[in-house]
């Protein structure tokens, strides 16, 4: 199955790197649909604000460092870049040190760029 172009279009238009993507998929678009169907599902994202919310802040780094590969392989940069400068703030640091204010503006700023990649993944899928 191809990717119907006017996904693509949306996807790209969202900020996805779809071509470099399709390449790290070996150029077939069947294989990156299946992933890419499979993104919803991945529960990182939602443990992620979980565990943000709850100020537990070394949880929530393994589940921002998990979810910023899920991403960073699908190409979906928007939610990427947002997660990687998180997965930063929360490096290594005990939970008195993480900047709260901070990593909760990138969280919000993760759910905005995640809940518009869902919603496209939703309507194509």
């Amino acid at each position: 199955m191809a990717m119907d172009a006017n996904f693509r279009k949306q996807l790209e238009e969202c900020g996805a790197d779809v071509e470099t993507t399709l390449k790290r998929f070996m150029g077939k678009d069947e294989l990156y649909l299946k992933f890419l169907g499979k993104f919803p599902a991945d529960q990182n994202y939602a443990n992620l604000g979980t565990h943000l919310e709850a100020g537990a802040y070394e949880e929530a780094y393994k589940c921002a460092h998990a979810l910023k590969g899920v991403v960073g392989n699908l190409g979906l940069t928007p939610i990427f870049e947002k997660v990687s400068a998180l997965v930063e703030e929360l490096r290594n640091k005990a939970d008195a040190d993480v900047d709260a204010v901070r990593a909760g503006a990138l969280w919000q700023e993760i759910k905005d760029a995640y809940e518009k990649f869902i919603e496209i993944i939703g309507q194509n899928m």
